[in-house]
Parts: structure tokens; sequence; C-alpha cells
């Protein structure tokens, strides 16, 4: 038997179209093109987002990634592709991902700010919040 997924543009559209509005602003906060598609595309690996993994690898190359750089966003501590800042928030992407009781927020936050204002880190922040947000939507009805 299967069961119909949940059309959520119909059933919660104006939550729906604050959440795209919500995401929009991040968009256009003040961060990096390439930095906001590394932070969705390893938060959908995370999340096992199938949809989400396939749309930001597809728009990250369209803003000028190189696909080997997407091939190793999965060990992106093993190599050297990534710089010390994009790795900082990679690991913030991680820990904001998958909660851990034992994640030290602090040394974490004192990493990002080696490489990023306040600001920066709030926009990341929100960045990684958004698309768990989404990712967890879709999975939803996988």
């Amino acid at each position: 038997m299967t069961i119909s997924t949940i059309a959520y543009d119909k059933a919660i559209p104006a939550v729906l179209q604050s959440f795209m509005a919500a995401h929009g602003k991040i968009c256009s906060a003040d961060l990096a093109p390439t930095l906001r598609h590394l932070i969705e595309l390893r938060a959908s690996q995370i999340n096992r987002c199938a949809f989400c993994v396939d749309m930001h690898i597809n728009a990250a190359l369209k803003d000028g990634e190189q696909q080997s750089r997407l091939n190793r966003l999965v060990v992106w501590r093993q190599v050297d592709d990534f710089s010390a800042a994009e790795k900082a928030a990679l690991a913030w992407v991680e820990a904001l991902t998958v909660l851990e009781t034992a994640t030290d927020y602090d040394d974490l936050r004192q990493d990002l700010r080696e490489h990023y204002s306040d600001s920066e880190i709030a926009s990341i922040t929100a960045a990684v919040s958004m698309i768990n947000l989404w990712n967890r939507m879709q999975v939803s009805n996988h």
C-alpha cells in the first residue's frame, strides 16, 4: 500500500510562503553564494534528502562551483579542496544538523570568528537552519 505524500503547498500555503520569504532574505544576506551552496549541499547530504542534494549540486555548478569539490564535500576534512574558512563553516553545518550533546559550540564559534564577522556567522546559521527545515519537509514525503 502506498500512502500519498503531503502537499504542503496546498495544506499550509501561508506557512510555505513565509518560509520562501525567509529563504529569499537568507539568500540575499551577506554570504557568498558558493559558501551557501556548500552549506545547503552538506546539510542535505547528512539529512539524506536526494531531491535537495541534486538541486543544490545543480545550483552550485550553475554558479561556477567545481564538480571536483562537490564530489569531495562528503570528505571535506580529509582533503585540501576547502579553505580554512569553508571548513569552519562546514563544521558548523554538521554541528547544527546532527545535534550531539558533546558538541563544543564555543570552539566551533571561535573557529568561525577567525574567518567571519558575527553578521556572517548569523547568516551561515540561518542558512543551516533553513536548509534543515526544507530537508525535513522534503524527507517527510520520501
